[in-house]
């Protein structure tokens, strides 16, 4: 995923576009990046933040980096932010999205007379790179991320720093959010709303779909009015938003509460678990929510293990997040002896991790283990966010049964398995939950999910869930 944080200030910014991007560490975990603009033009570092958090490597850089405008990103891929010369002057920018028709859009940047790029040590080109040289083929900046916005399929919100301040765009669609804060003397633009408050900000504007906002010290100006149809991701609810973000005005934290409390609707006198229990961290607000709602004690059967594992994204190496994951939760067998436990995920990937959380369950002594994912299956890889890192759609636990039921028909199977009221979409619950050694297994429905929400479904992705555009 990543996330991007600015701050156009009449005094130094560079402490608070620090903590501001340390707030967005729960977006990724490859790279992080600041750059200003001051008295002595722009800076920018750049650093390594796999094994060690932001804010331990960019400590130094504080007290070097000057400037009233700033812009810092979190990213899980490429470095950035990126310095800029063009004819359109030069600049910073960071992004976040994910371009399909990155192959496409380099063969007519190549035609028109760029000659190279530089190649990351994957062998693949800076995505944020070729969004510049995009920005550069109009005769304006705002021209320029009008082009980007249309021609990116996927998605891509940004912010671009020059000279008088920070261009702040917002994805076609809206799939990722940009809010704006306020404070005497600076604004702030943020992809979490909640990164600012302790830095004294407030509230000021939500960007809509595809706007553009120019931000400085002085004011906020919409110098591209937004769109209506809106796209935004469903998954930042249930799994990537911080607890205390909110989006489109609606807070993360309230919205697991719901879902919750939706799942155990949905169980009513069907179970009847000793305790419900949240995977940690973003299984927790959902376990709570369905306590509460079924009048069963919530407790804690396992425990992270923050000291050395502070943050819930993990390292890229597929084995090596298998064995984090394990070594992270601690049991704690008083709770799980004898019980009969309800456990809520945000949701079922491939399923390695929680198949060997239920194991180390029923090692401690637990006599049930029912599941309850606080999302619908998923069915397909998402096409408009990095939000997995799975290199096929057969990763997914779920194609992997369709696919052994289906055989070649699987693809034309699809819409029906996505029905939580049809015979296929109950054989495939009913395999995983063998296959996971599950007592019982029932996912969160999409209507529930989207009512969870509390936006109309036309204004929410739900593409991995049903393949809806």
């Amino acid at each position: 995923m990543g996330g991007i944080f600015g701050v156009a200030s009449k005094s130094s910014c560079t402490l608070e576009l620090f903590y501001g991007i340390d707030y967005h560490s729960h977006l990724g975990t490859r790279r992080g990046g600041m750059a200003t603009y001051g008295p002595n033009g722009f800076n920018r570092a750049i650093h390594n933040i796999e094994n060690s958090p932001f804010r331990t490597k960019f400590e130094r850089d504080v007290e070097e980096m000057e400037g009233n405008l700033g812009i810092g990103c979190i990213s899980d891929f490429e470095p950035q932010p990126l310095l800029i010369q063009s004819h359109l002057g030069s600049f910073a920018i960071t992004t976040v999205g994910k371009i399909n028709n990155m192959d496409q859009l380099l063969k007519e940047v190549y035609a028109n007379g760029h000659t190279h790029f530089q190649e990351m040590s994957t062998g693949q080109i800076n995505a944020t790179e070729l969004v510049a040289s995009l920005i550069c083929k109009e005769e304006s900046l705002i021209e320029g991320i009008r082009y980007v916005q249309e021609v990116v399929d996927g998605s891509l919100t940004l912010l671009l720093l020059t000279k008088d301040g920070i261009y702040a765009a917002r994805d076609r669609y809206g799939r990722t959010p940009l809010v704006v804060g306020k404070k005497e003397d600076a604004y702030c633009v943020s992809f979490e709303n909640f990164s600012y408050l302790n830095l004294g900000y407030t509230d000021y504007h939500e960007l809509g779909p595809a706007e553009i906002d120019f931000i400085t010290p002085d004011s906020v100006e919409i110098v591209s009015e937004p769109k209506e149809e809106m796209k935004i991701c469903s998954f930042l609810w249930v799994y990537y938003g911080y607890p205390t973000a909110s989006y489109e005005g609606i807070n993360v934290e309230e919205m697991r509460y719901h879902c919750g409390a939706m799942l155990a609707k949905r169980d009513a006198g069907t179970v009847n678990p000793d305790l419900v229990a949240g995977v940690p961290d973003s299984g927790i607000a959902h376990a709570i929510g369905y306590a509460n709602e079924a009048k069963i004690p919530f407790a804690r059967p396992f425990i992270k293990y923050t000291p050395t594992w502070p943050r819930s994204f993990m390292p890229t190496n597929q084995a090596q997040r298998n064995l984090i994951a394990r070594m992270k939760l601690i049991p704690v067998k008083a709770l799980i002896e004898d019980k009969k436990l309800l456990l809520i995920d945000d949701s079922i990937v491939r399923g390695t991790q929680l198949r060997e959380t239920t194991e180390f369950l029923y090692q401690s002594g637990a006599k049930e283990v029912h599941v309850r994912p606080a999302c619908p299956p998923l069915l397909y890889g998402c096409k408009f966010l990095n939000f997995s890192r799975s290199k096929s759609e057969l990763d997914l636990i779920t194609r992997q049964v369709i696919l052994e039921k289906e055989g070649a028909n699987a693809e034309n199977t699809l819409e029906e398995y996505a029905d939580p009221t049809s015979e296929r979409y109950e054989s495939m619950c009913s395999e995983i939950c063998r296959r996971q050694n599950f007592t019982s297994l029932r996912y969160h429905r999409l209507d529930d999910l989207v009512e969870s929400i509390g936006l109309p479904k036309c204004k929410v992705c739900t593409y991995c869930f049903d393949g809806k555009e």
